[in-house]
């Protein structure tokens, strides 16, 4: 923003030229703008114009603003290295002392760097999924839908092998489709005004991932639909916590997700939590790391432990509140566990090695091996699959003509308070 400059100064030329000057603006001025002003050759104009120069060379740079559509990647839009931090909750009850305990203090600070990296990927997805947000509408090709948003997200992240960049496949599972869906190469599927889009997708820096999902409905008619899942959700994330039941939190997230009814088409559903889909605890380059935060009552009674990331994602439905596998599968991920199993065939080696170089135990789907420049693949696969080295993710759906309705965040269950890292202004 240009700055101008006000010339306060009178030059009276008489008797010698004596000249008269405002004794505050001289104080205020280096030796060189004095002597331009004593000499009677340089008139008011052009001092001012030189002053007007320097300010503008002694202005600070204005920091970087990202560009529309983003293309700016978030490290060089924080230069600090330092990124913001997620909406803190304090714990409950018996923990309330960790907020000041010094001993839970310093293991947060000598956990400083995962915090930041876990930062920086929810930062990208805030930003990507702001951008895809004021983007999408009907009529839309899913397929130019999440690639748009696919490479958008390696541009923000610096996409760097397996140091940063995609977590997982877009998916962006339509009405009755719950997850897993996103559209293989060829797939002509059109965004409708009367669908609704479960749009969840992963960053992740060094292995250390943000699932974070939402969804999208034009027709007003499913927003009660949205407002339960996203209202389960946060009582979900009010509700864990360190030493916290896992069958506790899904109890909560049930009560709140059935309280809700929503009218469509003149017929009123009551909105039913989905049985056999959950939450996860997340690991390093592991998306599912072996415990599930339930969103119906009866579950398990392990706790939540110190340290732990939880993705809380609660899925509403105006079905039956049960899914089954069904229609072509797109989503895979190498087992995290699996050692070696020999392999006859070569393109099935050609294939995992691929997958290893690429992905390692992070999932993909069949676009990201088009783009790798892999083509008849299919068998390679299926055999990857049958050795047990690879396991498919199907689509999981509802009875077909329902609705389904996904929010999701990531926590991260520090030792002196919980930080929802993926928290943003939108929800």
């Amino acid at each position: 923003m240009d700055i101008s400059v006000e010339e306060k100064s009178t030059l009276e030329h008489s008797d010698g030229n004596e000249v008269t000057s405002d004794p505050a603006d001289l104080n205020e001025r280096d030796v060189d703008d004095n002597e331009e002003a004593i000499d009677p050759t340089i008139n008011e104009k052009e001092v001012a114009k030189r002053k007007k120069k320097k300010n503008k060379s002694k202005k600070r740079k204005e920091p970087l603003q990202q560009t529309d559509p983003p293309s700016i990647s978030v490290v060089e839009l924080f230069p600090s290295g330092e990124f913001p931090e997620g909406e803190i909750q304090q714990y409950k009850d018996d923990n309330l002392w960790r907020v000041t305990s010094e001993e839970k203090r310093e293991m947060e600070r000598l956990e400083r760097h995962t915090y930041n990296s876990v930062r920086q990927a929810a930062e990208v997805h805030r930003q990507v999924r702001k951008y895809i947000r004021s983007i999408v509408k009907p009529g839309l090709s899913m397929i130019d839908l999440c690639e748009t948003l696919e490479n958008t997200v390696r541009k923000l992240i610096s996409e760097n092998g397996l140091q940063a960049g995609i977590a997982f496949p877009t998916g962006c599972s339509l009405n009755w489709v719950a997850a897993h869906w996103t559209p293989n190469s060829g797939d002509k599927t059109i965004l409708q005004y009367d669908d609704v889009m479960k749009l969840d997708f992963g960053t992740h820096i060094d292995g250390i991932i943000v699932d974070c999902a939402f969804t999208v409905a034009f027709n007003p008619m499913f927003n009660p639909l949205l407002e339960a899942s996203r209202e389960a959700t946060n009582t979900g994330i009010k509700e864990a916590g360190i030493d916290v039941r896992l069958c506790d939190v899904g109890a909560a997230i049930q009560e709140v997700m059935e309280s809700y009814e929503v009218e469509i088409n003149g017929k009123v559903y009551q909105v039913k939590s989905i049985q056999n889909l959950n939450g996860h605890s997340i690991g390093r380059y592991q998306i599912h790391a072996g415990k599930s935060v339930p969103i119906v009552k009866g579950g398990l009674q392990t706790k939540m432990e110190e340290g732990e990331f939880y993705a809380i994602e609660t899925f509403g439905s105006t079905g039956k509140g049960y899914v089954r596998e069904d229609l072509e599968c797109s989503h895979y991920m190498k087992n995290f566990d699996v050692g070696h199993i020999p392999l006859r065939l070569p393109r099935a080696k050609q294939l995992l090695a691929t997958i290893n170089k690429n992905f390692s135990t992070l999932a993909f789907c069949r676009r990201y091996l088009d783009r790798l420049g892999e083509t008849k693949y299919l068998m390679a696969l299926k055999n990857l699959c049958d050795a047990g080295i690879v396991q498919p993710y199907p689509p999981l759906c509802d009875i077909k003509g329902s609705y389904v309705s996904q929010f999701e965040h990531t926590i991260l269950l520090r030792p002196t308070c919980k930080e929802v890292v993926s928290r943003g202004d939108d929800y």
